[in-house]
């Protein structure tokens, strides 16, 4: 009966997140500067791979810098302060300041980056030994299916990363994603050591990097 009712209840939490995700449309994956953002008449500071929803204002200082990537189509909009802007459902609309430089992800790419938020709590939770378990007992065997799914994503990255910007960490993110989706920890380490050589004063970078430290540390 107990397991029944944890059952159920993991079952009603996770619906429950997931209407709430339905609501979001896009994600903050860069952010410098004191950026500011207004949500339900209640304004706040922006934090860098917050999800945003529609009717979202975001405020941008002078020497500051936002970037967002809609789900919806992939659109990713880069702005450079002051600037003001609110966002829509695969698009943001410029109330003052420049027009953003815009590019699009690859199919599939958003969806995977929208799991980045996921991934940093579950990173900083192993790095406080709330969840990881030192040592992987060796690569996960995957399905055929599986191994082409990741060669896939390692192509997707390739393809991102020479069209991204030095600092932008975008394609690592994403396949930082599939490859955590297969547990795949030892492939991760030059992913992480990629995002840290582009982002070292990143905060959510170092703890995804400890994360994967501890997951691939042998057991003693």
């Amino acid at each position: 009966m107990k397991n029944a009712i944890r059952i159920l209840a993991s079952a009603a939490l996770l619906a429950a997140l997931n209407a709430l995700a339905a609501d979001d449309v896009g994600l903050v994956n860069s952010m410098a500067g004191n950026v500011s953002y207004t949500s339900g008449g209640a304004t706040s500071a922006a934090k860098p791979y917050m999800k945003i929803r529609e009717g979202d204002r975001f405020s941008v200082p002078s020497g500051a810098q936002l970037r967002i990537v809609y789900f919806q189509g992939g659109r990713q909009e880069t702005y450079s302060g002051p600037a003001a802007l609110t966002a829509g459902k695969a698009q943001s609309s410029v109330q003052s300041g420049s027009q953003p430089q815009v590019s699009t992800l690859p199919s599939g790419v958003p969806q995977k980056i929208a799991q980045t938020p996921e991934l940093v709590a579950i990173a900083k939770l192993g790095r406080s030994g709330g969840v990881a378990v030192r040592g992987v007992g060796g690569e996960k065997r995957l399905t055929p299916q599986q191994q082409a799914e990741v060669r896939q994503a390692r192509q997707t990255y390739d393809d991102m990363r020479k069209t991204s910007s030095a600092d932008d960490i975008t394609p690592e993110l994403y396949l930082y994603s599939v490859l955590q989706d297969h547990l795949l920890y030892n492939d991760m380490k030059p992913i992480v050591a990629e995002m840290q050589k582009r982002q070292p004063s990143n905060p959510d970078v170092a703890a995804m990097a400890e994360y994967v430290k501890v997951k691939t540390e042998p057991t003693k």
